[in-house]
């Protein structure tokens, strides 16, 4: 009909940009990625889901790289700082658990929370309260920046083959297992056919539990000997005599 505006005028906001926010804007992005992956999204993509014009996203988010770290700083927000006990290995276990709780809530998203650099408060949250166990247990701030970076990379690996990727050697699909255990038996290496009804068994959480413990056994082990060089020898006693 002559007259009516069809399109917003230079300058003037899209009819409903008054009721986007970087908020939403990762609400559906989050919702995008849970039930089509990561690939499934873009600015455009997000935009159509919340019937918005593409370019109004921009006075929010800077661009797809911003929203996806925007995505991975929610997940990791919501992980909080677990309370502390004064055990570090009870202490560090809890930020593990909080993290991979975190994590297998949003399976699709993993390998954005577990790749990306963080920056924000919300994503260093757990960096900061790793490192601060760490030092409270006697580590120096360059040693826990070390064993932090170790845990990580190690926690890192275990949840994406977690969520993301079926296991190396083995299963948790009973049917398979007994297939599995035949084929490494008979593979003619003989270790691996030592450890085939082992390796045809895969236990996710069981997995889990093992790198955690491992892990936090090798960082107290590490404290402990980086404390017992910082102990000078003691003087030995003035020899009395004439």
């Amino acid at each position: 009909m002559a007259g009516v505006e069809t399109t917003p005028r230079r300058g003037r906001p899209p009819k409903n940009a008054a009721k986007l926010s970087r908020a939403r804007i990762v609400d559906a992005a989050l919702e995008a990625i849970d039930s089509g992956g990561i690939g499934s999204v873009s600015m455009r993509s997000v935009a159509r889901s919340m019937n918005a014009d593409p370019k109004s996203l921009y006075n929010h988010v800077a661009g797809i790289d911003d929203l996806l770290d925007a995505v991975a700083e929610r997940i990791l927000g919501s992980i909080g700082a677990p309370p502390r006990t004064g055990d570090t290995r009870a202490d560090l276990t809890a930020v593990a658990d909080a993290f991979r709780t975190a994590t297998l809530a949003h399976r699709a998203a993993a390998p954005l929370i577990l790749t990306r650099q963080m920056s924000s408060l919300d994503g260093l949250a757990p960096v900061d309260a790793t490192l601060s166990v760490l030092v409270d247990a006697g580590a120096s701030a360059d040693d826990a920046v070390h064993l932090l970076r170790t845990f990580v990379a190690a926690l890192v690996g275990a949840l994406l083959r977690e969520v993301n990727a079926g296991p190396t050697f083995g299963t948790s699909d009973v049917e398979t297992i007994a297939r599995r255990e035949s084929d490494l038996a008979t593979a003619g290496l003989r270790a691996v056919a030592d450890a085939a009804a082992a390796l045809a068994r895969f236990d996710a959480a069981a997995e889990y539990r093992y790198t955690v413990d491992f892990l936090i056994d090798g960082a107290l082990a590490r404290i402990d000997g980086a404390a017992t060089q910082r102990v000078p020898d003691r003087p030995h006693a003035a020899t009395v005599g004439p």
